[in-house]
């Protein structure tokens, strides 16, 4: 088994075609990552509270966290999406074609809808709704 990929509860990671993830990413449980996704160094995803689905042509930078809240919020990211470093992505849904900059955070129930971009440093309150072809 290779250890920084692993099962949480006997769930396993899923992996499209052609996914890279560095060997100081971390990736547990109940994640699916789409085909050509990438995950660099430091990135956690941790499918342990809830599941967390990434689609196809996604990027995980540097240091980004991706996880979901126990029994009440999952995780979905779409296709054609960037996650930029040191970023926490918490229980939400980030739609197509999103940019979600460095050291942004974006929390329980929030919906970041297609071509959106959440600006570096930005904090995504729960619930927010950021609409398609804006700067949050």
């Amino acid at each position: 088994m290779i250890k920084n990929i692993r099962p949480y509860k006997n769930i396993k990671p899923i992996f499209g075609k052609k996914v890279y993830v560095d060997d100081a990413a971390i990736i547990i449980g109940n994640v699916t990552l789409g085909d050509d996704v990438s995950v660099w160094p430091g990135a956690v995803i941790r499918g342990d509270m809830h599941e967390i689905r990434i689609g196809c042509r996604t990027n995980i930078q540097d240091n980004a966290t991706i996880h979901g809240t126990y029994e009440a919020a999952a995780t979905r990211i779409g296709n054609n999406v960037s996650i930029g470093h040191n970023a926490i992505v918490h229980g939400c849904t980030i739609e197509d074609h999103v940019l979600i900059g460095m050291g942004s955070i974006v929390m329980d129930d929030a919906v970041i809808k297609e071509g959106a971009m959440v600006a570096a440093g930005a904090v995504v309150l729960a619930g927010t709704v950021v609409e398609s072809q804006t700067i949050y």
